[in-house]
C-alpha cells in the first residue's frame, strides 16, 4: 500500500463536517481513499462526493480547491494523501 500526496487542508467547516482541500499533486475522484495527517489528525476515509462552490464535480485536479465531507475533524495545514493499493 502506497500513499500519494493530494494536497493540504486550508479550512474546516465543523457543522457540515467538510474539509476544504487545495489539490496540488494528484487527481481525486469519488471512491478514492484519502488519508488525513497532521500533528493531531490521523484518519482515512473513502470519498463519497466532491464539491466545488457547492456544486458536485466528478473529479478535482491539481490547482483546484474542493470540499469533501469527512467523518472526523481535519485541521488547516493537515496533509492529504490518496492511498493506492
Amino acid at each position: 500500500m502506497e500513499k500519494v500526496k493530494v494536497g493540504q487542508v486550508f479550512h474546516f467547516f465543523p457543522k457540515p463536517m467538510v474539509a476544504a482541500i487545495h489539490v496540488t499533486d494528484a487527481v481525486v475522484k469519488p471512491g478514492d481513499t484519502l488519508l488525513f495527517q497532521g500533528p493531531s489528525t490521523n484518519f482515512d476515509q473513502v470519498v463519497d462526493s466532491l464539491e466545488i462552490d457547492k456544486a458536485k464535480v466528478p473529479e478535482a485536479k491539481p490547482g483546484q480547491s474542493v470540499g469533501i465531507k469527512v467523518r472526523d475533524r481535519a485541521r488547516p495545514g493537515d496533509l492529504v494523501y490518496k492511498i493506492v493499493k
